[in-house]
């Protein structure tokens, strides 16, 4: 999701929940993502996983960014959509149960996403996993074409 903020390109980047990703910041923020199942097409998927992490429903038109691969070898599609929302009011995203602490024999429960911020394009770059910049880069080069 992307917004216009004082004529500013910003981009909403979701932080992973749980216990290994609190002190985590600078690379480690992503856009919210997930897995597509057997009988879904990859923007049906990330429209899915969107919501699940964020509570937000995308509405608009969709502009395709293509495809990355991570390090992991993990291929990650992506799609822009023009949206906003009040970063005060806390996201509700979907959960994950782990041990915690480790060999506790504990089970915890933790958001997949602990927060969902916009973050202006210089900003982002510096937040976001490394593979996935690509993504920000090609929104920012399409607007701004776009507007040209």
């Amino acid at each position: 999701m992307y917004c216009l903020r004082n004529g500013q390109l910003q981009v909403l980047l979701a932080h992973p929940g749980g216990p290994f990703y609190r002190n985590k910041d600078n690379g480690f923020w992503t856009i919210p993502k997930g897995e597509i199942a057997p009988d879904e097409n990859g923007l049906d998927a990330a429209v899915r996983e969107f919501t699940e992490e964020t509570g937000i429903i995308p509405g608009s038109e969709f502009i395709p960014l293509g495809t990355v691969k991570q390090k992991s070898g993990k291929i990650v599609h992506a799609w822009a959509f023009c949206g906003d929302r009040d970063e005060t009011e806390p996201i509700k995203s979907n959960t994950f149960e782990m041990e915690w602490p480790p060999r506790s024999g504990l089970k915890q429960v933790f958001p997949e996403v602990d927060q969902a911020l916009f973050f202006t394009v210089p900003e982002a770059l510096e937040k976001i996993n490394e593979a996935q910049r690509e993504f920000i880069r090609r929104l920012d080069i399409f607007l701004k074409e776009s507007f040209q």
